[in-house]
């Protein structure tokens, strides 16, 4: 199956989705400007009185448990069962998943409480959340022993979700499909919240594209390629960050054709 990456940012620029986030607190600006880059309307509204009515006006819902209190998950679930009846998707960063008992006991309650349509992570938290015996560094991946293909579509199908594993190569499957993301540079490893603006941009993308797999896969890519630019132009970690949004807002078709790495292996 071949996808076509540049008609969704397109779409995306010309839709100009908002999307609603209960995100991490360290991040919080780098996911509204990743959105606002995009063309998207970012809205970062966390407050339980108002969740549920800023989720009628959204088109995605991304939570994010980087820096949860117990106040904060009860708007999650607030957020989300608005955001499920009104019928939009729902992103779920499992960020720091498997790094302490609280983090393990929200991931478990949001997938049961409410409906989940994008799980996001990497490969120790994604492993985690399906029930491996792994421990997160904090918020980075740890090494996992298990198949990571089966770990990730067995939890895609017991959710019924889209499961996205992030690294060197990116995974995204929906249980029976799964696409591969070859994009990306060893740059974004050392820049706080790469990995939160992913799922900022994977929620972008999901708003104004059904499939859910098809939307991460092309929002990775995407997203990746701009990374790849802004990393030979940049002196360090600061110069990249600049780098990353000026690249990502002026990508073009040429660039995205010439330089995407995305393939269907299942």
């Amino acid at each position: 199956m071949q996808i076509d990456p540049y008609v969704l940012y397109e779409r995306v620029r010309l839709q100009k989705p908002v999307v609603h986030h209960l995100t991490n607190w360290v991040t919080i600006f780098d996911c509204a400007q990743i959105v606002k880059t995009l063309g998207g309307s970012p809205v970062m509204a966390h407050a339980p009185e108002e969740v549920a009515d800023m989720a009628q006006i959204a088109s995605a819902l991304v939570l994010n448990i980087g820096t949860l209190t117990l106040d904060f998950v009860s708007s999650m679930k607030k957020a989300a069962s608005a955001a499920n009846k009104k019928g939009i998707p729902v992103v779920l960063d499992v960020c720091g998943a498997g790094a302490t008992g609280l983090r393990d006991t929200v991931c478990a309650e949001l997938l049961r409480d409410v409906r989940i349509d994008i799980i996001k992570g990497n490969v120790s938290e994604i492993a985690r959340v399906a029930g491996e015996k792994v421990k997160t560094k904090g918020v980075d991946a740890a090494d996992v022993s298990s198949d990571l293909s089966c770990c990730a579509a067995s939890l895609a199908r017991k959710h019924k979700a889209t499961v996205v594993v992030t690294g060197a190569i990116d995974h995204i499957t929906d249980g029976k499909r799964v696409f591969r993301v070859s994009n990306g540079h060893i740059m974004m490893t050392h820049v706080v919240g790469t990995g939160c603006m992913a799922s900022s941009v994977i929620a972008t993308f999901a708003a104004v594209e059904k499939d859910l797999a098809v939307a991460a896969a092309s929002a990775l890519c995407i997203y990746e390629i701009a990374a790849e630019c802004a990393a030979r132009a940049a002196k360090g970690p600061a110069d990249f960050k600049e780098k990353l949004f000026d690249h990502l807002f002026c990508l073009d078709q040429r660039t995205v054709k010439r330089l995407q790495k995305v393939s269907c292996v299942a």
